[in-house]
């Protein structure tokens, strides 16, 4: 993100017309958002055998009313800022909807799903989550539910406005591809890996694209071996610097995809954010963000199996200047850093701030949550 091109600064552009243009049904600009357990506002609550879940303390302890949303992080995600910044209420989880209401109609939806990766391998062990190719299954359910509202036509006007954020690919080998009992790490050798890699994506953006997607956003690697779970790796605390050559590697392949599919497909403005370049560097100059750790995470679970912040976790004396909140996320201070690099370099001029979320409410019990909550009815069209 520290050297946006200037189609990402036109893809913000003409996401920020689309509010004064949007369709009368909804306020817009209508926000989709596809990802995994860095986007994930609570679809993962709704499956009860899965694993991948954070519907416990001390998640939310700086989100509203210090409660667990599902987010896997102190408080907002990246998508939630985002929203924020212009002007609409952060998208629901798809699957706490009924395809029935108008709720559809009024901004978006999150269909993202901690675990989830661009295969359908990635995250197997978590038992149950939303892969891509599940969430765009759900968007075409969305899609189909709109139309049957307000007419095809209007549906396809509503989709090809719309806003598509897409964050995917880290499971698939901090999850996947990096675990050694996996099938996939022993099967294909990075190069191969990396091609079945490019050809779901493709296919996968195909199908988001004939569904009526045009203006996506698609968030490259950030420096994965740089992130607490995979220094612990090292025996020294270091970054792995393998891990962070996949990132980049990746990043240049998904670059050039996208570039392809502007050309081939008409009015396809599919963009990369260059995420690895902000996190890097909140990582390497931590202070001049405000931050005082960037190695460790705030709920120092670095070498605790899963890697998860558990109501039983020892948290840091102070959450903002922390960048990692557990292993893997980032926290909610961190978060805030990356949406405003963003905006600030595509120049989009956001709405004015709603009322803060952070630090609203008291602070939760360290009790144990109950897993046996009964879970909503999943959405049908």
């Amino acid at each position: 993100m520290a050297s946006l091109n200037a189609v990402v600064a036109n893809l913000f552009f003409l996401c920020t017309i689309s509010i004064a243009s949007s369709l009368e049904v909804g306020k817009g600009p209508f926000t989709y958002i596809f990802g995994d357990s860095m986007s994930d506002v609570g679809n993962n609550n709704y499956l009860p055998l899965c694993l991948a879940k954070s519907d416990y303390p001390w998640y939310g302890i700086d989100y509203k009313y210090g409660l667990p949303t599902g987010r896997f992080t102190n408080g907002r995600t990246i998508g939630d800022i985002m929203a924020e910044k212009l002007g609409i209420s952060s998208p629901p989880p798809y699957l706490s909807l009924s395809m029935d209401d108008n709720t559809i109609l009024e901004g978006g939806v999150n269909y993202a799903s901690g675990g989830a990766g661009i295969l359908n391998e990635t995250g197997l062990y978590f038992i149950q989550k939303l892969s891509f190719d599940n969430q765009i299954t759900a968007f075409e359910t969305t899609r189909n539910a709109i139309a049957q509202k307000i007419g095809e036509e209007a549906a396809e006007k509503l989709c090809n406005d719309a806003f598509y954020l897409v964050a995917l690919g880290s499971n698939d080998y901090i999850n996947n591809f990096l675990q050694p009992f996996m099938a996939d790490g022993t099967i294909y050798t990075h190069n191969e890996f990396m091609v079945l890699l490019m050809t779901t994506l493709d296919r996968q953006l195909r199908r988001l694209y004939d569904l009526g997607a045009r203006m996506i956003s698609f968030d490259g690697l950030a420096p994965l071996g740089c992130i607490p779970s995979q220094r612990v790796r090292s025996g020294t605390g270091q970054c792995l610097e393998h891990v962070n050559q996949f990132a980049l590697e990746f990043n240049s392949q998904a670059k050039k995809l996208l570039n392809g599919l502007n050309f081939k497909l008409p009015g396809a403005k599919m963009v990369l954010s260059d995420t690895y370049t902000v996190v890097m560097d909140l990582i390497e100059n931590p202070q001049k963000y405000g931050f005082t750790t960037s190695h460790t995470s705030c709920c120092n679970v670095d070498t605790t199996v899963g890697g998860l912040c558990l109501p039983n976790s020892q948290l840091c004396p102070n959450r903002r200047e922390f960048v990692f909140w557990d292993a893997y996320h980032t926290s909610d201070a961190a978060n805030q850093i990356i949406a405003d690099r963003l905006f600030a370099e595509a120049g989009v001029s956001q709405a004015p701030p709603p009322a803060p979320l952070v630090g609203s409410g008291p602070v939760p019990s360290p009790a144990a949550p109950s897993l046996n909550s009964e879970p909503a009815p999943s959405p049908s069209s």
